[in-house]
């Protein structure tokens, strides 16, 4: 290859590596920090988080949650939500065991019922708008195969310019007169 279009390959190749790197610390990689990312599925917070962001989460002690704090909590075993609170409700048998009413800014209405403090998940620090369509995607076939097909393709770009450089080095090598010894 010309050191032109070596020049240009690698810079390609740099710019999508450091892209899949970046992708892969917006979904997984703030797990290390204590933080966890959920998909914004409906409108019912807009225009606070926006269809198709990504929140990132973390946790809070129940205790120090307000009315108009956002939290993210479980509705039941397979659906999460992320609404605002409107109203701190004192268990009437124990005091400290708090829940909380909740209402999407969207939302007309308040949610039907009381979010126990146990099914707090925690309370959203940041958003990038748009990604949770790409997270979403990627967690399920196709998008999953492609994901995949497109690391393994961005591996061999990566890889493959120095394996033929070897060769091509040591073909020019052989022209000259230069001895290489071959290993393996």
């Amino acid at each position: 290859m010309g050191k032109t279009v070596k020049k240009v390959w690698n810079i390609i190749t740099s710019v999508l590596v450091t892209l899949a790197v970046l992708l892969a610390i917006a979904f997984v990689g703030v797990r290390l920090v204590g933080l966890q990312v959920f998909t914004v599925l409906s409108g019912s917070m807009e225009p606070t988080y926006h269809t198709g962001s990504l929140i990132y989460v973390k946790a809070i002690d129940h205790i120090e949650l307000k009315s108009g704090d956002v939290i993210t909590f479980m509705l039941d075993e397979n659906t999460i939500a992320t609404h605002r609170i409107v109203e701190v409700v004192p268990d009437e048998k124990d005091p400290e065991a708090l829940r909380f009413r909740t209402k999407g800014d969207a939302n007309n209405t308040v949610d039907g019922g009381l979010v126990h403090y146990k099914n707090i998940i925690g309370t959203p620090v940041f958003s990038i708008p748009k990604l949770g369509y790409l997270a979403n995607y990627i967690q399920n076939p196709p998008g999953m195969y492609i994901a995949i097909s497109v690391g393994a393709i961005l591996l061999l770009l990566v890889f493959l310019p120095d394996l033929f450089a070897n060769d091509e080095e040591k073909e020019t090598k052989k022209k000259k007169g230069i001895y290489v010894e071959e290993k393996g």
